[in-house]
């Protein structure tokens, strides 16, 4: 056997250690990265909550500072639902999209 056998085998030995290690990586990333389908719920139930007392917080204050019937605070809470129900919708899409991304493999794993 010649020296440059040996070599070669210690650097295809090298080559697969390195890609087991990146691949361990890649699972691990993932894994830090998954959601819940609870905390993604939760998510959206405080993303919309905020929304509405955002919204009321202000109306209310408007009506304070102006002396006005409660008008602003029927209003800015209604705004405050719509931008609440927008970002939950946006919120909803994004998920979506991060789970059709997903490969099926990484799917059948989870159930």
């Amino acid at each position: 056997m010649s020296e440059s056998d040996p070599k070669a085998r210690l650097e295809a030995l090298e080559a697969k250690i390195n890609a087991a290690k990146k691949a361990e990586e890649t699972e691990k990333r993932h894994q830090d990265e998954h959601y819940s389908q609870a905390q993604q719920g939760w998510r959206m139930v405080i993303e919309m909550v905020a929304g509405v007392l955002i919204g009321f917080g202000m109306g209310y204050g408007l009506d304070r500072l102006f002396g006005t019937l409660p008008i602003f605070l029927v209003i800015f809470t209604l705004l405050g639902f719509i931008a609440g129900v927008r970002t939950m919708m946006r919120t909803a899409k994004e998920f979506q999209e991060e789970q059709a991304g997903a490969s099926p493999e990484e799917d059948n794993e989870r159930t």
